[in-house]
């Protein structure tokens, strides 16, 4: 009997991996297939049925349009976090970008490579920032197929997505009017950035030219998130760059979006207030 069980539990989690992937949101891959070979990407499942990534080599952007009628012409980026090792896709990808997208924002979220996953040589300065900069002007060059403003792309990341899309926001460069590739020749520079308990805070260094930023955290996390953030939002200030700041208590790290009877259940409702009073959600024609 208890092997029956144990055969059963094993049966329901193998079967629940990709019914958690089929719900129909197209996935389009960044770069152009190198045609090597690649290790495959893995998925696992927590115990609690949340489904983690590693083993990224072919970046994606899983899409997610609002429904016809509701688009308010915005977009962003999802960077999930995952302490660059592995993306906790759930709470930190898919839910965020189905409430996005619920709330007229078409979302997108990135698959990048892992700067620290045990046996690659990824840099997070280097292909993961790559991948987030390609994902921006991918969704610019397909702004008219995807209801999009060009000028209201930004992104947003949990954790180590976090210190990813600060990077992409400090490092946005003009596109090359001359380049082979067309996407290069499109902008990688997010028009808003929302950072949800980044990491690597000290390396946020904001000048009057950075992209408006929407940050949030909980007091419970880690000093150097919950201290760090406060002063980054103080960087902001003395900068002269517009930054809004949340820091929820009787919360730490990780929290995502997920149901809660906690205040920070609120963050995306404050996250849409901003965008709205920055003119970032002005409905399409």
């Amino acid at each position: 009997m208890k092997l029956l069980c144990l055969l059963s539990s094993v049966a329901c989690l193998l079967f629940s991996v990709p019914l958690a992937h089929a719900s129909g949101e197209p996935v389009i891959p960044l770069w152009p297939a190198s045609g090597g070979e690649v290790p495959p990407e893995k998925l696992r499942v927590t115990e609690k049925g949340e489904h983690v990534v590693s083993s990224v080599h072919q970046p994606s952007l899983t899409v997610y349009l609002p429904a016809a009628g509701t688009a308010t012409g915005a977009a962003m980026i999802v960077c999930p976090g995952g302490g660059h090792r592995e993306l906790w896709v759930d709470h930190e990808g898919y839910a965020v970008a189905q409430w996005l997208a619920s709330h007229g924002i078409a979302a997108f979220v990135l698959k990048y490579r892992l700067a620290r996953e045990e046996g690659f040589k990824y840099r997070v300065d280097v292909e993961a920032l790559a991948d987030a900069q390609r994902a921006i002007r991918t969704v610019r060059s397909r702004a008219t197929e995807w209801g999009v403003d060009p000028a209201r792309v930004g992104i947003m990341g949990f954790s180590a997505g976090g210190e990813l899309a600060a990077l992409a926001a400090a490092r946005g460069a003009d596109g090359q009017p001359d380049a082979a590739d067309p996407l290069d020749r499109l902008s990688s520079r997010p028009a808003f950035q929302a950072l949800v308990y980044p990491g690597n805070s000290k390396s946020i260094q904001p000048d009057k030219n950075t992209p408006p930023a929407f940050l949030v955290c909980g007091y419970d996390d880690r000093p150097d998130i919950s201290s760090g953030l406060a002063e980054v939002y103080l960087r902001f200030r003395q900068a002269g760059a517009p930054a809004e700041l949340h820091i929820y208590t009787g919360v730490g790290h990780g929290f995502g979006l997920r149901p809660t009877p906690l205040p920070v259940g609120e963050w995306p409702d404050r996250l849409h207030a901003w965008l709205d009073e920055r003119r970032f959600l002005k409905a399409t024609p």
